[in-house]
């Protein structure tokens, strides 16, 4: 048993043969049962130009989610910040956190959340040099502080409690959160490849701040469980379709699952997968439960935050049931 917490990332998968509204209310129920089975966040993260993800404007659905909800923290993970400008979001999390007080976070990242034709479409007119990441950082944290340098306030925005995390793939985002004494979030679940090295960066180069007196880390792990692991990697092979097709460059809607996936791979698209998966456990209980003490005993992180997108609502909300009693008897549901 450790002190280690668990929340869930939802990216709104929007089903083959349904649309937008149909996964918003499934976002909305998936958020409720989450919140009732305890885990302590229900984040949400920012993709663009995907059809087969609904969460591109992340403070709209976290609104949506939160009147679903009423004790889970809600949050973004992450923001990627080179899409907006700094206002814009502590207008957007100002709001957020005057509807939801004391319980929304705000996880930044620094991607654009999809390719180069987005990121121009985006914001095309401001250098997306990632050296402007920081200073956007900052000037985020200035107007939640309501700093009298802009010459006004924002509005919503100025003193509100909004927690930032770093979000990151790398030893960028480590080194930053660091630097800044912010708490981090590593996406092991989706990019393992440099896991171990920033986390050993973030806690070599921690500097306690006003926000927090010693590093706090959360990594990702994706989990897909069933009552019996047939059924498991059968409901996987809906995310290891649309991880396929997103590497290939044909992203679409979340399919239903297919018997016997994998064998239609070659080998490089199975490395691929492997890759990808490489933190996460598919299977019963036990299988989830095994995997996420070792996971927890290499990483020795804070929180987990787990993924995994499921085709059939009821059989994720059967999935998410199993991990919440997996994670119960290696961490702790909850907390503040």
């Amino acid at each position: 048993m450790t002190n280690t917490t668990f929340s869930v990332l939802d990216l709104v998968p929007v089903r083959e043969g349904q649309d937008l509204s149909d996964a918003l209310r499934n976002a909305a129920r998936h958020a409720a049962n989450v919140e009732r089975l305890g885990f302590k966040r229900f984040w949400v993260a920012e993709h663009h130009g995907m059809p087969g993800i609904g969460g591109a404007a992340t403070s709209v659905v976290l609104a949506h989610v939160g009147q679903a909800t009423s004790t889970i923290r809600l949050g973004a993970g992450g923001i990627m910040l080179p899409n907006h400008s700094p206002l814009q979001i502590a207008e957007q999390f100002g709001t957020l956190e005057a509807l939801f007080p004391g319980r929304v976070d705000l996880g930044l990242g620094r991607a654009p959340g999809s390719d180069g034709r987005v990121a121009q479409a985006m914001r095309r007119h401001l250098d997306s040099d990632s050296d402007q990441f920081p200073r956007d950082v900052l000037e985020l944290q200035s107007f939640f502080d309501g700093d009298p340098k802009h010459g006004f306030q924002a509005t919503p925005g100025a003193g509100a409690k909004v927690p930032i995390w770093i979000l990151g793939s790398s030893t960028f985002g480590a080194r930053l959160a660091a630097i800044l004494g912010l708490p981090y979030a590593f996406a092991s679940h989706f990019a393992p490849a440099m896991m171990d090295q920033a986390l050993a960066t973030y806690h070599r180069d921690f500097r306690p701040s006003r926000f927090l007196d010693r590093p706090h880390v959360m990594v990702g792990f994706g989990a897909c469980a069933a009552d019996t692991a047939d059924d498991a990697r059968f409901l996987a092979t809906s995310m290891q379709q649309s991880i396929v097709a997103l590497r290939t460059g044909n992203p679409g809607k979340l399919q239903p699952p297919v018997r016997g996936f994998g064998d239609t791979l070659d080998a490089g698209a199975r490395a691929m997968l492997q890759s990808f998966q490489h933190y996460s456990a598919i299977g019963t209980q036990a299988d989830v439960e095994a995997g996420l003490a070792a996971f927890i005993e290499r990483t020795r992180a804070d929180e987990v935050i787990l993924s995994g997108a499921i085709y059939d609502p009821d059989a994720r909300a059967r999935s998410i049931e199993i991990v919440a009693a997996a994670a119960r008897n290696v961490g702790v549901m909850g907390g503040a």
